[in-house]
């Protein structure tokens, strides 16, 4: 069966990333090449390259928390997806500053990226948007907000860049070059059927909480049920706070209720005061609840399951899943079912599903053979 979409991978530490990439991924068109970097990879070395490799197509990327590639978890490599011409059209929209981001501009952007593709490619019945915004920008919220005014009912998932476990600095690849406190976007249309998705492992508990202080710019909680933040959080986990690591926030969560539906709100770290960073918005007032986790590597299998037989899937999967699945000696086991679903992506700061930036949570887009059995007739979110 003919691939629907193409990878490759390459060590972070290879001479010439971009060429052994664009050998792997063999002979286009490419509508589109994605790129996913390790940290320790040099960046602009490889944005250079990999804009002469593919000089026909959009090539766009980001740094990351760790690589999803042939073999499933996987570091210190670069993976590159490329989307064959035969069966992908795309648009792509920068947004060099974050900070500057008009509304009514994008939505304008957005909307004529949209009537260019269907004009192009009338025919074909799949659409969705893909983001990646730079990680440590603290405004993934906005830009998820701003973005589903613009996208009407194509559906829109992405990811944070990350940076390993340093938070130091997270870059997007677009025009040949790296940025910080920038997005891109990339508009598809595809004779493929497409499912884009989103699922997490966590069920709220009945133990709840209430942010008493916050400073929301810089997605910090002071105090929870008017007492210092880590303080509160350890009395409620049974811990001392200076128990509390990374992985006790990645193994105990806490959701908010939005919509009808529960979305994580990640801890990032404990700051030397006591107060908690959080992953994604988080203001005073807001009600929390612990979440419980549920067999990890059993409810991937069962929710990638549920996809049906798509031929390829892209995925963004937050750093403090590949932390608990680690923790939990459970990584290989989530490697082997990514392998077997065919799951290329990587590990991110964070998660873009339509309007919402969310925590700990799988999100992505499945890719099904025009015409082939379980393809959806059109996009779901």
């Amino acid at each position: 069966m003919e691939e629907l979409v193409r990878r490759a991978e390459v060590s972070a530490w290879s001479g010439d990333v971009a060429g052994t990439l664009a050998r792997g991924l063999g002979p286009g068109p490419f509508a589109e090449v994605l790129l996913f970097c390790s940290p320790k990879a040099e960046i602009g070395r490889i944005a250079q390259g990999a804009a002469l490799a593919w000089p026909g197509a959009r090539v766009v990327g980001c740094t990351t928390a760790g690589e999803i590639g042939a073999g499933g978890y996987t570091e210190e490599t670069v993976v590159a997806l490329g989307l064959p011409t035969s069966h992908f059209a795309v648009e792509t929209v920068f947004l060099p500053d974050l900070g500057g981001i008009s509304r009514e501009g994008l939505v304008a952007e957005l909307i004529r990226a949209r009537e260019r593709l269907a004009q192009a490619r009338p025919l074909w019945p799949g659409e969705f948007a893909f983001v990646m915004v730079d990680g440590l920008s603290m405004r993934e919220d906005e830009l998820a907000a701003a973005l589903a005014m613009g996208l009407g009912p194509v559906p829109l998932f992405g990811g944070s860049a990350g940076d390993g476990l340093d938070f130091r600095a997270t870059f997007v690849i677009a025009g040949g070059r790296v940025w910080r406190d920038a997005a891109v976007v990339s508009f598809v249309r595809t004779a493929c059927g497409v499912r884009v998705f989103s699922l997490d492992h966590l069920v709220p508990s009945e133990v709840r909480m209430v942010v008493t202080e916050a400073d929301p710019s810089a997605r910090v909680v002071r105090q929870i049920n008017a007492e210092p933040a880590a303080l509160a959080y350890a009395r409620l986990l049974g811990k001392d706070p200076g128990q509390l690591t990374t992985f006790t926030f990645a193994a105990h969560p806490v959701v908010v209720r939005l919509g009808g539906r529960h979305h994580v709100r990640s801890i990032q770290r404990m700051l030397p005061n006591g107060d908690l960073v959080f992953f994604s918005a988080i203001d005073e007032g807001l009600v929390l609840r612990l979440a419980e986790p549920m067999n990890m590597a059993r409810h991937l299998e069962d929710e990638l399951d549920r996809l049906g037989q798509p031929g390829a899937i892209l995925a963004c999967d937050c750093i403090l899943r590949r932390i608990e699945a680690e923790e939990k000696q459970v990584a290989g086991e989530l490697s082997r079912i990514l392998q077997r679903h065919r799951v290329t992506g990587f590990s991110t700061y964070g998660e873009q599903f339509g309007a919402l930036h969310v925590n700990q949570t799988m999100t992505g887009v499945a890719l099904y053979a025009p015409g082939s059995e379980g393809a959806p007739c059109a996009p779901e979110a």
